[in-house]
């Protein structure tokens, strides 16, 4: 495994343990860290998440993960002992999202017998 994809696979385990343990912001309860890219340089971390509900609370849920941002940078540069803590970029992750509206329209070609069931 290359450098750049261990340090992410640690920084995903700092940030999710920061998020969910030492921020008290209330925006943040709904937050799951899914990934976590790095640029090959270490300098930036593209930080994915998954928030659950409403468009408000989840576009509240990443204004209030980018102001913790620094603070969040700052826990990982001491936990992890590094040198420069890359700058973190959280990105909402729509993974999950889209899977789920896939999965709605395959069921509903399935219910118009437009698509066969996955047991026939």
């Amino acid at each position: 495994m290359r450098r750049p994809e261990r340090v992410a696979e640690t920084l995903r385990e700092a940030i999710s343990e920061i998020v969910g343990f030492e921020l008290d912001d209330p925006r943040l309860l709904i937050v799951t860290v899914t990934d976590v890219r790095v640029s090959d340089d270490l300098r930036d971390a593209k930080v994915f998440v998954l928030v659950e509900g409403t468009e408000k609370e989840i576009k509240d849920a990443l204004k209030g993960l980018q102001h913790a941002a620094t603070y969040i940078r700052q826990q990982v540069a001491l936990s992890l002992d590094l040198r420069h803590a890359p700058h973190l970029n959280f990105v909402r992750d729509t993974v999950e999202e889209n899977a789920a509206r896939v999965e709605e329209v395959i069921q509903g070609l399935a219910q118009k017998g437009e698509f066969p069931e996955k047991d026939e």
